[in-house]
């Protein structure tokens, strides 16, 4: 349980301080049935190139609702403000911010300058296509409605890595339902040489803990 304490202290659920607290704060955020891979173009081009091997995967899906009446008005004037701040909220947020000091101690330095490292440039990047994040995260596509990301080394390792992801953040407006569906969606797979397999169940429910910390921390980001 070190790993979670840890995420909890140099978190905002440090106020909650407790796994049932954790629970009710987060209890919107539900893991949906994942979309294909073959049905998104981009990523799709993506794992053919970085994925040679078709090693097997870890694939979810985060969603939350949020009633239009709770979200800034200036958010949904402009196109693709809504998505960009959403990505603030992640990376500039307190859900961010224990892995943010680790990459930043072993990884910042003069080469990785161009990036992303301090919470005020997280917090107010507009997140273009090529922007790195913490030796660790690359901009790959932005639409008015997602920001896809590069993951799992540094994004200075062009080819294929060893390990490797996807991370795609949206944010949509559902007039006719009167919300907006925000979503994380992930998608890890190991790049060179042949997997014998995936994660394993306890680095599973971390890494679904993380989400749903994300998630609620970057939804606080885009509210009134």
């Amino acid at each position: 349980m070190g790993l979670i304490k840890f995420l909890f202290n140099t978190s905002v659920f440090a106020a909650a301080g407790s796994a049932t607290a954790f629970t009710l704060l987060t209890r919107k955020s539900v893991f949906a049935a994942v979309p294909p891979v073959s049905d998104d173009a981009f990523k799709a081009a993506h794992l053919d190139t970085f994925n040679p091997n078709r090693n097997p995967a870890v694939h979810d899906r985060c969603v939350r609702r949020v009633r239009l009446d709770k979200i800034r008005p200036d958010l949904l004037e402009s196109e693709g403000g809504l998505v960009t701040q959403f990505c603030r909220g992640i990376w500039g947020g307190k859900g961010y911010e224990a892995q943010r000091r680790i990459l930043s101690r072993y990884h910042e330095s003069e080469k990785t300058a161009h990036q992303l490292w301090s919470p005020e440039a997280l917090a107010n990047s507009n997140y273009e296509v090529g922007t790195q994040i913490t030796d660790h995260f690359e901009v790959i596509q932005k639409t008015p409605e997602r920001i896809v990301m590069r993951c799992g080394d540094s994004p200075m390792k062009r080819g294929v890595r060893e390990t490797d992801g996807l991370f795609d953040m949206e944010a949509r407006v559902l007039k006719d339902e009167g919300v907006v569906e925000f979503a994380l969606e992930s998608y890890f797979f190991q790049g060179l040489g042949k997997a014998e397999g995936i994660t394993s169940k306890w680095m599973d429910m971390l890494h679904r803990v993380y989400t749903k910390m994300w998630m609620e921390t970057a939804i606080w980001n885009c509210m009134k």
